[in-house]
């Protein structure tokens, strides 16, 4: 009689947007799935809100790292259809920046192309709209035209999403053109939502939620993880070990005694509320600044009912002062500050929280002068982000493994979990699907995200569709 064929087994330890990723596309081949989460629910790390489909934020990094981004947006919204928020972004530079505008300009025109391509290979791959329209810049005298137009809540071409923005924004304080991006929101609570429906209806893949991995030994064949569920010890063995621990992966790579350099950095984004809806439909707007500086970075996220969420890249806002650690010849764990630890374990003091919207609201203000009557809305979305090696400046990442069976999955933006995903099987040499995942339905998606917000305490607005 024939041998039946034995499964391999593959444990995932943290629920993430990465291990979430890693296992839904996984959990399309032969092979059983473990998913290892300590929380109650998956993807409920650092702040998710931009699907950084060509990395335009971040004028110091790379354009590889760029056109990887592109591609690996392309990728998340594939396997998470439900997710995007679908409106553009404006970047502006302000005089007070040593940028200028025409910089950007290179980079967009190859990013155009290279989303072109995208689409001549797959006309399927054209979720941000038609290249001709991935960007567009405006002079001053362009924005001016654009004021004498009539607000809309449905935009209908590029220049209505401009109105809100030359109608509130102080235009002497920019540098031109300014440019508009199809770079979309991203939705972390309906990303959570379909990866916990989608692995729900997978019969190879198990969740284990308030499960703390705190031993894992290799034997002669297999993978031995300890761990307590609810206070329950168990123990399995797996074949293969994927580390999508988050900020804590060097916790598990001390466990396995397989040393990393990476570095840690506890980031918050703040939830505010704006009563301004005279002007239509706001897109995203980012006002760049240098990292790390009073002029940093200013992003401004809108949601529906006038709620906007905030970054601000100085340390008073969205970065903390040795909020970024990075590990050490003993561990390879970055050891966070007690304070930094008490807000990702226990929540924040109100006062410091209160504090620090109060400087978002008024870093936006800056530009935007009416934005001053904006109120804090409810707790800051935080959480410590994983950069693998040393380089901050860091925004495309992946995976890297040994030859006995432990992956690392280290990402720092959202879109790289499915390229994670994709490396892995390439590795494992997985290159037949046995079952494809459940087509979701987006109402099905929204009803969880909403009751996911509220059981985390956000507006249930941040997770609906804008």
């Amino acid at each position: 009689m024939e041998q039946k064929h034995s499964k391999k087994k593959i444990a995932i330890i943290g629920g993430g947007i990465a291990g979430s990723s890693i296992a839904m596309y996984l959990s399309q081949f032969d092979v059983d799935i473990e998913l290892f989460e300590q929380g109650v629910s998956l993807v409920n790390g650092p702040p998710i809100c931009h699907l950084h489909a060509g990395g335009n934020l971040y004028r110091e990094i790379s354009d590889e790292q760029c056109l990887t981004l592109l591609k690996e947006s392309i990728d998340t919204v594939r396997y998470f259809p439900h997710t995007m928020n679908k409106r553009p972004t404006i970047i502006a530079v302000p005089k007070t920046d040593s940028g200028e505008p025409s910089d950007l300009l290179p980079r967009l025109i190859l990013l155009k192309n290279a989303y072109q391509t995208l689409i001549d290979d797959n006309p399927k791959n054209e979720f941000f709209g038609p290249s001709s329209d991935y960007f567009k810049i405006y002079s001053r005298e362009q924005l001016t035209l654009i004021s004498q137009l009539t607000p809309t809540e449905a935009p209908t071409c590029l220049d209505d999403w401009l109105i809100p923005f030359v109608k509130s924004v102080d235009l002497d304080q920019l540098k031109y053109p300014v440019v508009l991006v199809q770079e979309y929101g991203l939705s972390v609570f309906r990303m959570a939502a379909t990866a916990e429906i989608t692995l729900n209806n997978k019969s190879n893949t198990v969740l284990n939620f308030n499960s703390h991995v705190h031993n894992i030994q290799k034997n002669a064949q297999q993978w031995v993880i300890n761990y307590a569920e609810s206070g329950k010890e168990k123990s399995k063995c797996f074949d293969c070990v994927i580390n999508s621990a988050g900020f804590r992966t060097g916790i598990i790579d001390d466990l396995v005694q397989k040393h990393t350099h990476r570095l840690v950095e506890f980031k918050a984004a703040y939830v505010t509320q704006w009563n301004q809806s005279d002007y239509g439909k706001w897109p995203e707007v980012i006002f760049h600044g240098e990292r790390g500086t009073p002029q940093g970075m200013a992003q401004f996220t809108p949601y529906p009912n006038g709620y906007i969420q905030l970054h601000g890249m100085t340390e008073d806002i969205t970065l903390f002062k040795n909020g970024l650690s990075q590990s050490s010849n003993e561990s390879a764990q970055p050891k966070l500050s007690e304070a930094l630890i008490k807000k990702i374990v226990k929540g924040w003091d109100l006062s410091i929280q209160q504090q620090r919207t109060d400087k978002a609201i008024k870093h936006i203000a800056q530009f935007i002068p009416s934005f001053k009557t904006a109120t804090s809305a409810g707790k800051p979305l935080y959480g410590a982000q994983q950069i693998p090696g040393t380089d901050v400046t860091l925004r495309a990442a992946n995976i890297s493994y040994t030859a006995d069976g432990y992956f690392r999955a280290e990402i720092v933006k959202a879109s790289s979990g499915i390229e994670c995903a994709k490396e892995i099987a390439r590795v494992l040499n997985f290159t037949t699907k046995t079952s494809s995942l459940k087509v979701l339905n987006e109402d099905e998606v929204i009803i969880l995200a909403r009751s996911l917000a509220f059981e985390r305490h956000y507006p249930i607005e941040l997770a609906e569709v804008y």
